[in-house]
């Protein structure tokens, strides 16, 4: 076969895209879909969309070489059978998705994931969905610096308030 073959050049586009896709991934999760059908399979695409997840269906093989000398190449050991990715910066939000998606559809199973170089099993990876996200743990963060500041404000306005209340019933008083 011609090394610049259309069906080569083509292999080599998809694992370039790939590539891309998935190089900023906090998490890569890989699951197995067992005969969803297209709306299924749409469902899932929209699901993971709102979710911020990136989800891709492609040959095991082109993974495999996408994900080669990657710190994602321990993923290596998931990859057979009917093959999703799904993958996001947030480390939480590709497996609470695909979680939920598991729990709606049988026909989608989770496998596995990477974290980093980390390698999680299923039971990891359902246990990591339980978290709440990095949007999440920001509202509360913030939501805890600024409980003591609105606390605060308000215990010192509160004696202003006394203050203002006190002189105006003594006005009443006097009139």
């Amino acid at each position: 076969m011609n090394a610049h073959s259309p069906n080569r050049l083509a292999k080599e586009k998809r694992v370039g895209s790939l590539d891309e896709e998935i190089k900023d991934s906090g998490l890569i999760v890989v699951a197995h879909q067992l005969g969803l059908n297209a709306d299924q399979t749409r469902n899932l695409r929209i699901e993971m969309l709102k979710n911020a997840v990136g989800c891709k269906v492609e040959k095991n093989k082109l993974i495999k070489h996408t994900i080669k000398g990657t710190k994602f190449a321990a993923l290596e050991k998931f990859l057979h059978g009917p093959t999703v990715l799904a993958y996001s910066k947030d480390p939480i939000a590709a497996a609470k998705a695909s979680v939920e998606f598991s729990k709606k559809n049988d026909k989608f199973k989770v496998i596995g994931a990477v974290m980093g170089d980390q390698l999680l099993e299923e039971a990891q990876v359902k246990a990591l969905a339980t978290l709440p996200s990095l949007d999440q743990l920001r509202a509360k963060l913030l939501g805890l610096l600024q409980a003591p500041a609105t606390k605060i404000a308000g215990v010192l306005q509160a004696p202003a308030g006394q203050l203002a209340r006190v002189l105006s019933a003594r006005g009443r008083q006097e009139a």
